[in-house]
């Protein structure tokens, strides 16, 4: 039985946490005393691990200073979290899209820039955690782009490259597709353009969650 792999991103491709995320990332830099960045910037790189992030956000800041900054970040959505406050919606059509595909006997897995406790978190608030085999986090794995959380996917799915594809609105989405050798799709209802991603290298650009079936 060929064994189908539907790896995806989660903050801009499965839910919409970019207010959680900047307000977060305003908490860390301020509790640094860094310049906080604008928002866009911010929305920028969405998707790589904290303290590469936090590294491309203030590369002038010292090592001190980021590793305050990241402590202060997970703190920040901790609360808010803990506190009922965290507001991640996930985007329309796509639980609809995730049961019909766990339905269909694809396997589910998810290879994201959150922590374990963010990933576990919003995916229970969403009921969703039963769906997937596979649950990668920057907490054990090297930043996007390397390869290494699409490996462990498809380690533990069984599924080879060829049957594997990695769904995601950002290049290093795409790019870690390209890394590991397996079929990229982008979404354009995150953060990156749909040109930029079809430039790093996905075959197609879903325009909802409908047409991200249909591709698949």
């Amino acid at each position: 039985m060929t064994i189908r792999l539907a790896i995806f991103d989660c903050d801009g491709t499965l839910v919409d946490g970019q207010a959680a995320v900047c307000d977060a990332m305003e908490a860390g830099f301020a509790a640094a005393q860094l310049p906080v960045p604008e928002r866009h910037e911010i929305r920028r790189i969405v998707g790589l691990s904290l303290p590469q992030a936090i590294g491309i956000l203030a590369p002038q800041a010292s090592q001190e200073q980021r590793a305050l900054a990241v402590q202060a970040y997970k703190d920040s959505f901790f609360n808010t979290r803990q506190t009922g406050q965290l507001h991640e919606p996930l985007f329309d059509g796509i639980e609809a899209l995730l049961r019909q595909l766990h339905a269909d006997d694809w396997q589910l897995a998810v290879a994201t820039g959150k922590s374990d406790r963010g990933l576990q978190g919003c995916l229970e608030m969403h009921g969703l955690s039963d769906l997937f085999i596979s649950l990668q986090t920057a907490d054990r794995h090297p930043s996007k782009p390397h390869p290494s959380m699409i490996e462990q996917c498809l380690a533990d799915a069984g599924a080879r490259t060829d049957n594997t594809v990695m769904i995601g609105d950002t290049t290093f989405d795409i790019d870690m597709a390209v890394n590991a050798g397996v079929r990229a799709i982008g979404v354009d209802w995150g953060y990156h353009t749909k040109d930029e991603l079809l430039s790093a290298g996905a075959v197609a650009v879903a325009e909802d969650a409908q047409h991200l079936g249909s591709l698949l």
